[in-house]
């Protein structure tokens, strides 16, 4: 993108600072856009990590390529995080191993590991608790909606239990 272009796009949307986050970092930017490349040089991100710009639920997240230009002059503050491609790494579900290719796993999906499937039936209840965990959290117990960090080899005991 040209600099005239980001010229006339800032006068446009009036503000001479825009604020955005990577890997929830604030960073300010003078332009109204930013292309992914921007992204990854001003996060200091790996050339082998992937970008993407966080949604709101229910909504995906979105991947943002090296070319693709994301607009900061929207209302609220746009927030990336990068990903590493090659993270690998097996958990240990009820004494199965389960590939896992993600730095965090959240409680319902510990649950598809366990079962294949996750029943948001009020009935049914599920506890689901973690051991040799990271340094962000070691071990404990997760609720709906949580979501930890992993590591390689990382246990997860799930017991599905009635609600009466």
């Amino acid at each position: 993108m040209t600099n005239k272009k980001n010229e006339k796009a800032n006068e446009e949307h009036g503000k001479s600072v825009l604020h955005l986050s990577i890997n929830d970092k604030r960073y300010e930017w003078h332009q109204e856009y930013i292309t992914g490349a921007e992204i990854r040089k001003l996060g200091n991100i790996p050339i082998d990590d992937e970008i993407f710009l966080a949604i709101k639920k229910p909504w995906k997240d979105e991947p943002i390529p090296n070319e693709k230009e994301v607009n900061l002059a929207r209302p609220e503050v746009e927030h990336f995080y990068s990903k590493d491609k090659h993270f690998k790494v097996v958990l240990m579900v009820n004494l199965e191993a389960k590939p896992w290719a993600e730095k965090t796993v959240t409680f319902e999906q510990v649950i598809v590991l366990a079962y294949g499937t996750y029943d948001n039936n009020e009935n049914k209840g599920y506890t689901v608790t973690y051991d040799r965990g990271p340094h962000q959290n070691p071990e404990g117990t997760m609720v709906k909606g949580e979501r930890v960090f992993v590591k390689d080899k990382m246990i997860f005991n799930v017991k599905q239990t009635g609600k009466s």
